[in-house]
């Protein structure tokens, strides 16, 4: 795998926190399409906000259909010079309007898959952006996808952006839940002003303890809500003392998962300033955060959950939520 930066300073790569302070880099995967210009673009206004450096990466390979592979040096450079004009045009086209400082754009291609390459070079960043192609539910299950290939594969966390979120679908569903159950709905959540909240899923885990670190940062960057959201069932809850031989009822599950949600939180030491707003709901955890995302700015989840073929057949949280979250959706390892 070899890189072509395009950028002076673009050979750097960040093992921890930038010497002045800053956050690492955000890397975020571009080729094109519909569904990366909305990742580049959620990038670079999460950048323009944090002053966080934004590697763009384009990961190409050699399309044998449109001829042999070049066979010289001059013929190679010739090729790495379109590609970087195509890279820049895809830049620049996406990033317009947006307020960003272009001194902290990178642009990077690299001959390989547009997987291995975010794998590679987002290795040590902050997190890798993607966006989620438009893939039925049947396709994707059984073509899968870069952002799961992504999801599950990195050490750092993935955020997957969903292009057209909150579109006129979405909104037609609220206008039928409305004329159905006026009371169901609150209109003034969906208003221009609106402040959607970052949703994270906890479990008692220390993947979501990461999970919850994650999003109440995400939350203080635009002065958002943070719901935190403990989705259980009986199995969720482990052992409850007095219960060793009984099934214990809902309403003592509730309670149990509100125990293991303030302890969640009184361990996570979430600044003062952020709006906290936890909630423990008698439902599986897919269904509940994919409901969730319909009113959500962003989900973040954990990695928690099963692995291997039990994980492809059955599905685990992370995977459910990418597949039908209804917004941004970022997963954390």
């Amino acid at each position: 795998m070899t890189a072509e930066h395009i950028h002076a300073n673009e050979g750097r790569v960040q093992t921890g926190d930038a010497a002045d302070g800053r956050l690492k880099d955000i890397v975020v995967g571009v080729d094109g399409s519909e569904e990366s210009f909305a990742a580049l673009k959620w990038a670079l206004i999460e950048a323009g906000k944090t002053g966080q450096q934004v590697n763009a990466v384009f990961g190409w390979t050699h399309s044998w259909d449109v001829g042999s592979e070049p066979d010289s040096d001059e013929a190679w450079k010739t090729v790495r010079k379109q590609i970087t004009r195509t890279l820049r045009s895809w830049v620049d086209e996406a990033s317009e309007g947006i307020d960003f400082n272009p001194e902290n754009l990178k642009l990077t291609s690299v001959k390989a898959s547009g997987s291995a390459a975010l794998l590679q070079i987002g290795s040590y960043a902050e997190q890798i952006v993607v966006g989620r192609r438009s893939l039925g539910r049947v396709a994707r299950w059984f073509l899968g996808s870069m952002s799961s290939s992504l999801a599950e594969e990195a050490k750092v966390p993935v955020t997957v952006v969903r292009a057209g979120a909150k579109g006129s679908e979405t909104s037609m569903q609220d206008a039928i839940a409305r004329t159905l159950n006026p009371d169901a709905v609150d209109d003034t959540v969906r208003g221009p002003e609106r402040h959607l909240p970052v949703v994270v899923g906890i479990d008692g885990s220390k993947g979501a303890q990461r999970a919850l670190r994650f999003a109440a940062h995400a939350a203080a960057i635009d002065g958002r809500p943070l719901h935190v959201l403990f989705c259980w069932q009986m199995k969720d809850l482990g052992r409850m003392p007095g219960f060793e031989t009984t099934v214990p009822s809902v309403a003592e599950g509730q309670q149990r998962a509100e125990e293991i949600l303030r302890k969640t939180l009184a361990e996570a030491d979430i600044p003062e300033s952020i709006d906290v707003r936890p909630s423990a709901f008698h439902i599986s955890a897919g269904k509940g955060l994919v409901s969730a995302s319909r009113y959500a700015h962003q989900i973040v989840v954990g990695t928690r959950g099963l692995s291997g073929l039990d994980a492809h057949f059955l599905g685990s949280v992370s995977s459910q939520v990418l597949n039908d979250a209804e917004c941004t959706v970022t997963v954390v390892h």
